[in-house]
């Protein structure tokens, strides 16, 4: 087992994101944003200064946080951008030597309901994706976040069933905010150990965040891992119990949250909180394995 994160969400600049994965201990980063741009989308010369800068540092990328397929592509777009973006991804994963990225399975059609999705499109592209990046020796892991996939636990089943060999990511916290597509409406939120218990068997990777909905406001008030209600300690320590060997990834979204602008912090807020979050999940690591 291995510990890493975000580190976009500790810094924007790569020198200060791996400043914070150090200062925690770690030798890990799952790349997503470098100032502001996803790493398969950076310039050329741009990315080979954040390759040298890693090398220099000691500090791997463990994991693409990738936005292929992800809550802001449409089933019913044109497929070229995901194909365009995996083509970009590839020969930056195998000149970082990752060999992990995170994947997701389109946008939800929103003025449709969850049995009329486009499900054997998702799947026909889903599983060109997974191969694709097979046959370059990279493993694609599917999030159960915005996506067909994270309507419910059924639906990730569905995907798997479908696209053969598909692994996952599990994230805590995306079941907290999200309405359970298994049950009838008005869905509730889901709930992450019951969406955790149906799929365990296939996670090969782990999102650690946390949070509770406000349904008065209409959003997800973050939190650090365990105050929430994603059940982190109860998942964790399942995890580890079954023997689980794989990465545990930090998202926080305490300072800055990926697809909400609106969100601002100061850059020692952003850096403070992201290394608090780490000790945290540390701590809490210790805590289940006693």
């Amino acid at each position: 087992m291995y510990l890493t994160g975000f580190a976009d969400e500790a810094a924007a600049g790569i020198e200060q994101q791996i400043r914070a994965t150090k200062e925690l201990g770690w030798e890990n980063i799952e790349a997503r944003n470098v100032d502001g741009v996803n790493i398969h989308d950076l310039p050329e010369d741009r990315f080979e200064e954040v390759c040298l800068k890693l090398e220099e540092a000691g500090v791997k990328i463990n994991c693409f946080g990738s936005t292929i397929a992800n809550w802001s592509k449409g089933i019913d777009k044109h497929f070229d951008i995901s194909l365009e973006e995996v083509g970009r991804a590839i020969p930056r994963m195998q000149r970082l030597g990752t060999k992990l990225i995170r994947i997701m399975s389109f946008a939800v059609l929103s003025d449709r309901g969850p049995e009329d999705q486009m499900e054997e499109e998702r799947f026909r592209r889903v599983r060109m994706l997974h191969r694709m990046f097979a046959d370059a020796g990279i493993e694609a892991v599917h999030e159960n976040c915005m996506n067909y996939g994270g309507m419910g636990w059924t639906y990730t089943l569905r995907l798997i069933e479908n696209v053969p060999g598909l692994k996952l990511v599990f994230d805590t916290g995306n079941p907290v905010f999200t309405e359970d597509r298994t049950k009838t409406a008005p869905y509730p939120k889901q709930s992450s150990w019951e969406f955790y218990n149906h799929v365990k068997e296939h996670i090969a990777y782990i999102h650690v965040k946390d949070g509770r909905w406000d349904a008065a406001a209409g959003k997800m008030e973050y939190t650090f891992p365990g105050d929430g209600d994603g059940d982190v300690k109860r998942i964790i320590k399942d995890l580890l119990v079954g023997g689980y060997n794989g990465g545990i990834s930090i998202e926080p979204h305490l300072a800055v949250v990926y697809h909400d602008t609106s969100m601002h912090s100061s850059e020692e807020v952003r850096y403070a909180n992201y290394v608090e979050y780490g000790r945290r999940m540390i701590s809490l690591i210790k805590e289940v394995q006693e």
